[in-house]
């Protein structure tokens, strides 16, 4: 019997990107940055697309960050390599905190800083509603259509819940099952085949 050859081989699932969408970076995508991800799109256009990594944790807690932040048990993730001097926060807090910019559905990223703080500080938030992250990911116009084309990402939607309580020890390996099909055979590949 014949082996289809093809069943290996990494190919994106030809998904138009859009806004809250995510990417699944293909299994040997290189860089201790973008190796097995999972970014949030947080705006996707004309003029390029930003996002937020999801499964990268730093282990740091958001208070220690800032002298005046509110005790909080949230976690950082690296968002990604720009703009690493600054921390992002994505929430589902909406119109509360003044200047977010929304997503999707009831997810928002960013927004006035100290209005979250305020909000913290007295005990309305909790860590399910509100996600940190030290930098984020950028693409210029076209660039991103580009590493799509290149085989480098997988586009999917997620659900909002789960963008808010993920494992990230096995987010990316239960995305890529999710995925169906020859993706899922992808969760078996080893991370650094030269090792084997």
């Amino acid at each position: 019997m014949k082996l289809d050859s093809n069943i290996f081989r990494i190919e994106t699932n030809h998904v138009a990107p859009q806004q809250g969408n995510i990417l699944i970076a293909e299994p040997f995508l290189s860089g201790s940055y973008f190796n097995r991800s999972i970014i949030l799109l947080a705006t996707y256009g004309e003029k390029g697309a930003v996002g937020f990594i999801l499964n990268k944790k730093v282990d740091y807690p958001v208070e220690d960050l800032f002298v005046d932040f509110p005790d909080f048990e949230a976690e950082i993730h690296i968002g990604g390599p720009v703009g690493t001097d600054s921390i992002y926060f994505i929430h589902t807090l909406g119109d509360t905190i003044p200047g977010s910019i929304h997503i999707k559905e009831s997810l928002f990223w960013g927004g006035d800083f100290d209005a979250l703080k305020l909000q913290i500080k007295l005990g309305l938030v909790n860590t399910h509603q509100v996600r940190f992250f030290l930098g984020y990911s950028g693409w210029e116009a076209g660039q991103l259509e580009e590493e799509i084309k290149e085989n480098s990402w997988l586009v999917a939607d997620i659900p909002q819940a789960d963008l808010m309580n993920i494992d990230e020890n096995v987010m990316w390996v239960e995305s890529v099952k999710a995925m169906g099909g020859k993706y899922s055979m992808w969760e078996n590949f080893p991370e650094n085949p030269s090792l084997n």
